[in-house]
């Protein structure tokens, strides 16, 4: 089988691997459709991400959806050719969660991820024609959702969590900073879950384009000049870049609310914070999603579009190019997905 395989830091190739065979309580998946995420582009461009180093060649990928097609022994929860995604986190050992945080196992101390060097060695992702994927981590999508939509639901999923994490947002208002594919599907889930009013900021104006599609009801350009708005009562931080925090808490109300869904990076940076202190603003961190990729798929079967985030499409053995243009924001492009195999009509 291909696989889209990162060797080090520049260096990604298409490889021919051994086709995988489905163990005990394992499911073989033909994979169709994958969406490059950040953590895709940083092994490319960095060989590695965040604080996960490259020490051998990883398989990438962790947004992805195809068709089962082998079934491990034991294994009687799924039919062959059901359309599937996958919540690419699997819990390492029987650690147990302090009692305040119970069932929030995106918290747990060792969890392998699709496509991660966290641990060696790696866990390899589903940029692949096959992977063998564990039962339970297997989400069928609902008739009328394709597989191309359903490689969509593990960031729709990450921009679930976070808008858990703000609380009820039925009839309140939103500010989202940073209008990337995670801030855009916050726009979207934030409007899915009942928000009356929802804002989007960002410096290109393509991101504000997409923003609009997925459910803004208004957006600021931040690089023609415009400031962000005050009095904010819900932000979500959805950029990254610590030169944006002490913008985002300064419109962030007094006692409001701001969340962290943009990753920071894990070393010193300067950031404007006095605003949390004297506007006694809550600050809440957002870290990938515990189940809500269930949610995520139940609701785009509901019908949420989120397809408006897809603004290119590769073939597999032009990964490095879609590398390239997901790394790019001056390509306009938002969600960038790969085709690994599969009809081109799912």
């Amino acid at each position: 089988m291909k696989a889209v395989v990162v060797h080090g830091p520049g260096d990604v190739r298409v490889d021919t691997l051994a086709d995988p065979v489905p163990g005990a309580g394992e499911v073989l998946v033909a994979m169709e459709w994958g969406g490059i995420c950040g953590s895709d582009v940083a092994y490319w461009r960095h060989g590695a991400s965040g604080t996960a180093v490259l020490k051998d060649p990883l398989v990438l990928g962790h947004e992805v959806a195809g068709r089962v097609a082998g079934l491990g022994p034991g294994v009687t929860t799924v039919d062959i050719g059901t359309a599937v995604t996958v919540h690419p986190a699997q819990p390492v050992g029987d650690a147990a969660l302090p009692e305040r945080i119970a069932g929030r196992t995106n918290l747990l101390p060792r969890v392998r991820y699709f496509g991660s060097a966290a641990f060696h060695p790696h866990t390899d992702g589903g940029f692949s024609e096959l992977r063998v994927v564990r039962a339970g981590q297997l989400r069928p999508l609902p008739d009328g959702v394709s597989t191309r939509q359903g490689a969509l639901a593990e960031p729709l999923a990450v921009a679930m969590h976070a808008v858990h994490r703000a609380g009820d947002v039925t009839g309140r208002t939103v500010l989202v900073n940073g209008a990337g594919p995670i801030g855009c599907l916050v726009v979207a889930a934030a409007k899915f879950a009942g928000a009356a009013t929802v804002i989007a900021a960002d410096l290109a104006p393509s991101a504000l384009g997409i923003a609009r599609r997925l459910g803004a009801d208004h957006t600021v350009d931040l690089g023609s000049g415009a400031a962000l708005p005050e009095d904010v009562e819900l932000v979500f931080e959805a950029s990254g870049a610590p030169a944006a925090l002490g913008g985002a808490l300064r419109a962030t109300a007094r006692g409001g609310t701001l969340v962290q869904v943009g990753n920071l990076p894990g070393e010193p940076a300067p950031s404007v914070l006095g605003d949390l202190v004297t506007r006694e603003i809550s600050w809440t961190g957002s870290y990938r999603f515990v189940d809500e990729i269930t949610d995520a798929v139940r609701a785009l079967g509901e019908g949420l579009d989120v397809s408006p985030i897809i603004t290119h499409t590769f073939d597999l053995d032009d990964a490095g190019e879609a590398l390239a243009v997901a790394a790019d924001r001056g390509s306009g492009s938002s969600k960038v997905l790969l085709k690994l195999g599969g009809s081109r009509r799912s």
